[in-house]
């Protein structure tokens, strides 16, 4: 299998409930960080669960190397976006290095 055999709505909606779901529970982590608060743990295990499932159903029907490049993707625009709007934005040479991650993402994929 070297395509995804989805719907490409089903897909992609899969694929962005993944890529939330590993956020979701960043921002747990990121909340229980501070100390272990109720809040931080339940994004965390709620964040992982979503993130899970909806992996499992595009694996079925996808590789994992391609689904993963897409999450892994997706969950880090999602995170770059949160880190800024908590103010923890990046500076000049962390951004570049996020963009040349992410363009090894896409290359790595094509």
């Amino acid at each position: 299998m070297s395509q995804i055999l989805i719907h490409p709505l089903t897909a992609t909606l899969l694929v962005v409930g993944a890529a939330v779901g590993y956020a979701v529970a960043t921002v747990g982590m990121k909340a229980a960080s501070d100390g272990f608060t109720p809040v931080g743990i339940s994004l965390g295990i709620i964040g992982f669960s979503i993130a899970f499932l909806a992996e499992i159903v595009l694996l079925r029907r996808a590789d994992l190397s391609v689904i993963y490049i897409i999450i892994v993707a997706a969950e880090t625009l999602l995170i770059l976006a949160y880190a800024a709007w908590i103010g923890e934005g990046l500076n000049l040479r962390q951004a570049f290095g996020a963009t040349m991650v992410l363009g090894g993402l896409v290359a790595i994929s094509l």
